[in-house]
């Protein structure tokens, strides 16, 4: 007697259907991410590989030497690193607070009608390509920061003991400090986008509450609507920090491109991204091309870094909160 296959049930054949799509949705999901972390292993990895000639030939050098020698042959990468981390500095210390404000204005003090066209300012400024950003800098920014900004600022700054020396120099119009401001503009609208999304998340009694109690706007904004969003915030000021570290064409515009470290702002210098524009299509040396690509791997550090110390931030901020 031959035994005979009796079909499933439909409720069965539905739950073995059900489970293998689970299994293969998990499984496109962790391919996925895997994807993502080789990807990022891959990048640091070719970078560090691409510039291990000058590794080998400067050593630990390579990070601490400012000379940089085309035809020497004698490569630092501390000009770039220092120019990277202080226009983004500058960039940051402008961005934050206008942000700040425009998101706190948008959610809480302008009118119905007139938040819908400021947001879509906001939003039109994020898509404008960053080379129309460095043009503009350098055709309009900088010779009107040359002809009345930097004079006064050398005039009336430059005196004050201690950051007098931060404002002292030739008003050139381009240097560190035009590129922190272009930098600035240009991180403006992400950091506050970021800002007022998180800001509309605040539960509308919590603010009444505050209101209720003779609270002003600025007392409700900084004891209440800072509070509940403060993670979000911090993420959003450091997507904006490694938006401005990674800056190339805005920055290699106006910010002078000379390599050299100086204690002012007005003086030019150079960035990671604007050395390894302007040098690696005509970098025909294998230790030259090297150095750049080396170059590449610290901009990747520091990148990685910073949004290494805003996670890390972000899980302090968690324990704190009970989460």
């Amino acid at each position: 007697m031959n035994a005979t296959t009796l079909p499933l049930p439909t409720s069965d054949q539905r739950t073995h259907r059900d489970a293998r799509n689970d299994r293969l949705f998990r499984w496109l999901l962790g391919a996925a991410g895997l994807f993502v972390l080789f990807s990022l292993v891959g990048v640091a990895f070719s970078m560090l590989w691409g510039g291990r000639e000058a590794l080998q030939e400067f050593g630990l050098g390579f990070f601490t030497t400012s000379e940089w020698d085309v035809n020497g042959r004698k490569f630092g990468a501390l000009v770039p690193i220092f120019g990277t981390i202080v226009t983004a500095a500058v960039a940051m210390i402008i961005a934050v607070p206008i942000s700040f404000g425009i998101a706190l204005f948008l959610t809480e003090v302008a009118p119905a009608w007139m938040r819908g066209p400021i947001g879509m300012a906001i939003e039109l400024l994020a898509g404008i390509p960053s080379i129309i950003y460095g043009m503009w800098g350098l055709f309009v920014l900088a010779p009107k920061l040359s002809e009345h900004v930097y004079p006064w600022i050398d005039t009336h700054l430059g005196p004050i003991p201690l950051i007098g020396k931060l404002f002292a120099g030739p008003p050139l119009g381009i240097g560190l400090l035009t590129a922190g401001i272009v930098l600035a503009i240009m991180v403006i609208p992400f950091v506050s986008s970021v800002m007022r999304e998180v800001f509309l998340t605040v539960p509308g009694r919590l603010k009444e509450s505050a209101y209720a109690l003779g609270s002003t706007r600025w007392e409700v904004a900084w004891d209440v609507v800072l509070p509940y969003t403060r993670s979000a915030v911090i993420g959003g000021v450091f997507l904006g920090l490694g938006r401005a570290l990674g800056e190339t064409m805005a920055v290699t515009f106006v910010i002078g491109n000379a390599y050299q470290i100086s204690a002012s702002l007005l003086e030019p210098g150079t960035s990671i991204a604007s050395t390894i524009a302007n040098e690696f299509a005509e970098a025909t040396d294998p230790l030259h091309r090297g150095s750049l690509l080396a170059l590449g791997f610290v901009l990747f550090l520091l990148t990685f870094v910073v949004l290494a110390i805003a996670r890390l931030m972000l899980r302090q901020l968690s324990k704190r909160e009970g989460n």
